[in-house]
């Protein structure tokens, strides 16, 4: 037998499908997936059920319907000020990963090197390598999260082609600061490099943080490439339609890659998602204040057991130094007692790192019910006892958890 593809042969599972299969056979409450356990808005599903009913059914425009590209454009200029033109600035895909996939494919090269930024989110390095792009990899390194801007303008060579940025960012929760993305936009025009934004959690900062995307930065309106998410800015994960803002020269090629991968997206979650991105400004707020209180809850209590809470600025991820607990083992053993033990399940940050990685953070998903929260937090509750012999340092209830 001649062989298969070697960037996808052996390729492990993903951790988070691994986690939800232990948490399924275990009973655990699942904290490792970051899906919302509630659907997103009535009316909005609604739409779509609506849309589905009424048709059509058939294939809609390559680039997505209308109705939805100019919503897109408009929330450009809404929230962040750039005049984008939807006719030839916009695209709709079927989930940001496909979006992601269309861009390396379109813009990549074999030889060319892409920059990437550690804990990385775990679609960006196999997709790299099948366009044919060589990884170049940088860190934020916890508890603080923070650029090296010196080892930064370091991974700039002639051969860089781009820089795959995802903020707000999973899984660390970051928010890159302003200086970071001037120092980053800085670096691009320098070296003519394209930018590939990830910023599917554009409506989830905290602590009165306002998301600013790389395309705003001096420069960037022609080489940043913007990808959205109506899953997350909906919570409708399973829609999987995403969209990308691009200079016209960027998102013709980029086009012609998604035609030849999944070529358009149901036209009624087109339509519904039109209708969300419309909503007033207040819908967009609550998004993100609510999903602050489930922050808040979250962290508080595992505060309260002795876990090392890290910065959560944005996103639906917290990470925690395990270390604090005296614990035997790495982030996997410990994630997989947790799991088996405790019926809790995480995600070990050290599947985010190629090599090398700490082995001392786990990440929790806080996007759930209150009472799936409380719930987890007492099932942890007695398995850290169990665990260091030792009650919880405060009683258990929501606390106080700055993004700092």
């Amino acid at each position: 037998m001649k062989p298969t593809n070697p960037v996808f042969t052996g390729l492990q599972t993903t951790i988070f499908e691994t986690m939800s299969r232990l948490a399924i056979a275990h009973g655990a409450i699942n904290l490792g997936q970051g899906f919302p356990d509630v659907d997103g808005p009535e009316d909005v599903r609604r739409v779509a059920a609506e849309a589905l009913m009424s048709g059509p059914n058939q294939y809609p425009p390559m680039l997505g319907l209308p109705e939805l590209r100019q919503a897109v454009a408009e929330s450009n200029r809404r929230f962040y000020g750039l005049d984008v033109d939807w006719q030839s600035e916009v695209m709709v895909t079927s989930g940001a990963t496909e979006a992601i996939a269309d861009v390396l494919l379109a813009l990549l090269e074999p030889g060319d090197e892409v920059i990437l930024i550690e804990p990385l989110y775990d679609c960006y390095l196999p997709l790299v390598k099948r366009a044919g792009g060589i990884p170049v990899r940088l860190r934020v390194t916890p508890p603080q999260w923070r650029l090296d801007l010196d080892a930064l303008a370091g991974a700039f060579t002639e051969n860089t082609k781009a820089i795959l940025l995802n903020n707000p960012m999973n899984p660390a929760g970051k928010v890159f600061s302003e200086e970071e993305l001037a120092a980053i936009a800085r670096l691009c025009n320098e070296h003519g490099v394209y930018a590939i934004c990830d910023e599917v959690y554009e409506h989830l900062l905290f602590d009165g943080r306002q998301h600013r995307p790389l395309m705003a930065f001096e420069g960037m309106r022609e080489r940043a490439v913007r990808i959205g998410s109506a899953g997350k800015t909906f919570s409708l994960t399973g829609w999987k339609v995403g969209y990308v803002t691009a200079a016209p020269n960027l998102l013709e090629p980029i086009a012609k890659a998604h035609q030849f991968v999944t070529f358009t997206t149901p036209p009624n979650l087109q339509r519904a998602v039109a209708y969300g991105l419309g909503k007033q400004d207040d819908y967009f707020e609550d998004l993100s204040r609510s999903m602050q209180a489930k922050r808040d809850r979250m962290l508080g209590g595992l505060r309260d057991l002795g876990f090392g809470v890290l910065p959560c600025e944005g996103t639906y991820f917290a990470t925690c130094d395990v270390t604090t607990l005296g614990l035997e083992g790495g982030d996997v053993e410990i994630c997989k007692r947790m799991v088996e033990e405790a019926g809790v399940a995480a995600v070990p940050v050290s599947a985010f790192y190629v090599a090398d990685a700490p082995t001392n953070f786990v990440r929790f998903c806080f996007c759930k019910k209150d009472e799936v929260i409380d719930g987890a937090l007492e099932r942890l509750d007695g398995w850290v006892r169990k665990q260091t012999g030792a009650g919880a340092s405060a009683p258990l209830g929501v606390a106080s958890v700055g993004g700092d």
